[in-house]
């Protein structure tokens, strides 16, 4: 299941990537923290770039994490490591990074001043900031066409992960700023999302997702219903280049403060 949720995720992103990865633009001497690295896709492009410096890859699964093992040690990579933890506590060296890069992996903290300070602490003094963070649900296809399908509202339950906590440039100006990080900005990414080759690869790509599993147990109807609405959407957004969801995202720069 890792494996299939891995390369999904990968597939899923990969225009948004390249954006993320040339605004990153690793240094070859750079220590590279990666939060949200997930099966670890971009820690392996850092440590690629990084050659002479390092890469550190931290999320929350286990079971993610296994797989960016793997597959690092298939790549023959040596400079980089995962560890398994929730950036708002984990304990970072301080000011030991010079770039923290994250691909959609800071939205969902439970407290996000208290994880952006954390974060801050571990960046040395000048070090930069780039994160790719969702723009809000009106924005982003992909997550109103599917809920309007399922027949959801867009509701964030109180506990569960709000994808979109980071859209707002003022929101997210402030924590940063509370964390210690100036020259704050944001670059605007308007990319598709892809979601599989053919409609039967897309709707079993997006039975297992929160936004799909959350909208049907809100539903007050069989599932099959709502589940034929999803394959109908899929259908109407199959192209050439397979099943195409309009997105829009921000990248996050900014650098932590000098002293």
């Amino acid at each position: 299941m890792a494996w299939d949720r891995a390369d999904f995720y990968d597939a899923e992103l990969a225009r948004h990537n390249r954006h993320l990865r040339d605004v990153a633009d690793v240094g070859a001497a750079d220590r590279v923290l990666d939060i949200g690295c997930g099966a670890g896709k971009t820690t392996r492009e850092a440590a690629l770039a990084a050659r002479q410096g390092e890469a550190v890859g931290v999320d929350t699964s286990a079971e993610m994490l296994a797989v960016a093992r793997q597959r690092s040690a298939g790549e023959g990579l040596r400079n980089l490591t995962f560890e398994q933890g929730d950036a708002q506590f984990h304990p970072f060296p301080t000011a030991s990074f010079d770039l923290c890069v994250s691909r959609f992996g800071v939205m969902f903290f439970a407290d996000p001043a208290e994880a952006f300070a954390n974060i801050g602490r571990a960046i040395r003094p000048g070090g930069r900031l780039v994160w790719m963070v969702w723009q809000s649900p009106e924005r982003n296809e992909w997550s109103r066409a599917i809920r309007q399908a399922l027949a959801a509202p867009i509701v964030v339950s109180k506990g569960r992960p709000d994808p979109f906590s980071l859209g707002d440039p003022s929101v997210a100006t402030a924590l940063l700023s509370a964390a210690g990080f100036t020259s704050i900005d944001f670059i605007d990414v308007r990319e598709p999302v892809f979601y599989g080759p053919d409609v039967d690869a897309a709707c079993n790509a997006l039975a297992g997702l929160y936004l799909v599993t959350d909208a049907l147990a809100r539903a007050n109807e069989q599932p099959d219903r709502p589940l034929q609405r999803l394959r109908d959407l899929l259908q109407a957004h199959m192209t050439p280049e397979g099943v195409l969801f309009d997105s829009q995202a921000w990248i996050i720069t900014a650098r932590r403060a000098t002293e």
